[in-house]
């Protein structure tokens, strides 16, 4: 339910707040007031489009925000995008876009995207007006609505069939594709199959570039590492007897602490250090000696090592950035060359499991077509039912369904379906496009809702001025049905018929004034005589003492109605 909402900068309203009740909210005003403006300001806050030149003029910005009472199945939604819900179950969304194109929405007090605020919008109002009544002269808006009406076990098949479809497009895809590679496999046999050998015949480890780098490096500079070994050597062990080496000197050194040791507890320490100092002198010489001895200067390796260095990052170039990325690129090409090679046992495999998926997806849509038959018979009946009540009395109503035997699979099934009428006796059925006005297709759209209120699960209904082109007794007659409606959802309506307004359970106005020399729109809930005056305006366009006696008995009228309504 739409508590409140609030528009500031649209068009001619500055600032503009209006708190809606349940039921019948019925919103007139003189054309230009700024009823249609609302309903502009509405679709920006459910994600619409939004063009500059709706901002007011003269301002950077505008803003729109409402209050809603959330549907329990909003709460998963709004969850999985990280918004925090209310404990009283209230959902406040804003969205306020600039002259530069810049907008900020948000939800609960997180930011949202626009493409998010749709979705969450979806959820929470459903807005009819004429553009809406021309939607249902679509084939893909008269499937929607048969589905729905025809309950949840259709829609569940469907949902099921669609999943299926993906599944047998994809198939199709694949084979497809199959069958291009197959018109080239010769040429990508060769290309696989020579990838495949190159990098096999390398016979790649891997680590072995970092390792063969590291053997490179020792080697090319073998020599200057042997002589920095030497000198190493010679400084610890010494040369020959003419220099003594370091152990030496430290053995020395020790030997001289060691007479004078009992004398002091810390000459001891000290002696007992350079011992451990000449052990571990004596350890690292033997390391010198052992290294050395392991580095040869062998220019064959060299050049064997270099080789195989430049082999991979030859195939570095071709198959990947590391040794690693090289081998899987291998493991695949040998995959692709055995489907290539293997191609045509492939291809029969897909289309077996093509086959298998086509008698799936033709029997699901062969169950979706005998469910549509059997709910188009009762659609049929129930809005020749409705169209009787609003003034059709003569009105035929049918749903053509034909049944694609050619298997010639769309997101629907295999159904065309059209919704046909005959208004008038005599008249054969046609295509609504080809026979119903603009006041017989709001009253076929009332009709559909009417049905549908029962199992449409969104709260709020708009219906912007969706009386057009009906008149007299018919108006009353739609006003009736949106008084139905209104006993299962929040029901938001624009209408200049006074036969409509007087049903209302809450009656606003919206008129528009001139402060210094800008024109500003404003609305206010109506009551008592204010709403038999604007009644009477929209009855004849006065308010004389006889006109709002008869806009007097239509509002105790309306309020006899929704009085039984609720009782009964």
């Amino acid at each position: 339910m739409l508590i409140q909402l609030s528009v500031e900068n649209i068009a001619i309203i500055e600032k503009l707040t209006v708190e809606l009740e349940d039921g019948l909210n019925i919103l007139t005003g003189e054309t230009g007031a700024g009823k249609s403006i609302l309903i502009d300001a509405v679709n920006a806050l459910l994600g619409g489009r939004v063009s500059r030149e709706l901002i007011r003029t003269g301002e950077d910005r505008a803003k729109v925000e409402a209050v809603f009472h959330s549907p329990e199945k909003l709460a998963s939604v709004l969850s999985s995008m990280g918004i925090d819900t209310e404990d009283d179950g209230t959902v406040v969304i804003s969205r306020q876009f600039s002259s530069t194109g810049k907008n900020i929405c948000r939800v609960n007090g997180s930011l949202v995207t626009v493409s998010q605020l749709k979705a969450i919008g979806e959820y929470l109002i459903d807005i009819h007006g004429q553009n809406d009544n021309q939607s249902l002269l679509r084939n893909q808006v008269q499937v929607e609505y048969l589905d729905k009406f025809s309950g949840d076990e259709l829609l569940k098949e469907k949902e099921e069939y669609q999943q299926l479809l993906a599944r047998f497009r994809e198939m199709d895809r694949k084979i497809s594709e199959l069958r291009d590679k197959e018109k080239e496999r010769a040429r990508l046999e060769d290309l696989y199959r020579y990838q495949v050998n190159e990098i096999e015949a390398a016979n790649l480890k891997k680590g072995e570039d970092a390792e063969l780098s590291q053997q490179s490096k020792l080697l090319s500079n073998a020599e200057g590492i042997i002589e920095a070994f030497n000198d190493a050597y010679t400084c610890l062990i010494g040369e020959d007897d003419l220099v003594p080496g370091a152990i030496e000197q430290v053995q020395r050194a020790q030997s001289a602490l060691a007479n004078i040791a009992d004398l002091d507890r810390d000459f001891g320490v000290i002696s007992e250090n350079l011992v451990e100092i000449n052990d571990k002198l004596e350890e690292i010489a033997r390391q010198i000696r052992h290294k050395r001895e392991q580095i040869n200067y062998d220019p064959v390796l060299q050049q064997e090592v270099e080789e195989r260095l430049a082999l991979i990052e030859a195939l570095k170039r071709k198959y990947g950035n590391t040794v690693e990325e090289i081998i899987k690129y291998g493991e695949e090409a040998r995959r692709k060359l055995e489907e290539v090679t293997d191609i045509e046992s492939h291809l029969t495999e897909l289309l077996n499991r093509k086959k298998e998926l086509d008698e799936n997806l033709y029997r699901k849509a062969s169950n979706i077509h005998k469910m549509r038959v059997k709910a188009a018979e009762d659609l049929k009946s129930k809005i020749t039912a409705q169209l009787k009540d609003l003034e059709m009395p003569k009105a035929k109503f049918s749903v053509d369904i034909n049944f694609d035997e050619t298997r010639n699979y769309t997101e629907n099934g295999l159904d065309t379906i059209e919704f046909l009428i005959s208004p008038n006796p005599g008249e054969g059925l046609k295509p609504l496009n080809r026979i119903a006005s603009g006041g017989e297709m709001s009253r076929i759209m009332l009709a559909i809702k009417t049905i549908l209120a029962d199992v449409d699960e969104i709260d709020v209904l708009i219906f912007d001025e969706i009386d057009t082109g009906v008149s007299g007794k018919a108006a009353l007659k739609v006003g009736e049905k949106l008084l139905e409606i209104s006993a299962k959802h929040q029901v938001i309506c624009i209408t200049h018929h006074a036969q409509i307004a007087s049903l209302a359970k809450s009656h606003f106005r919206i008129s528009k004034e001139t402060k210094k020399e800008r024109t500003l729109a404003r609305i206010e809930k109506l009551d008592g005589i204010n709403r038999e005056k604007e009644v009477a305006r929209l009855l004849s366009g006065d308010d004389s003492a006889s006109t709002s006696k008869l806009a007097r008995e239509m509002i105790e009228k309306g309020i006899g109605l929704r009085r039984k309504q609720s009782t009964g």
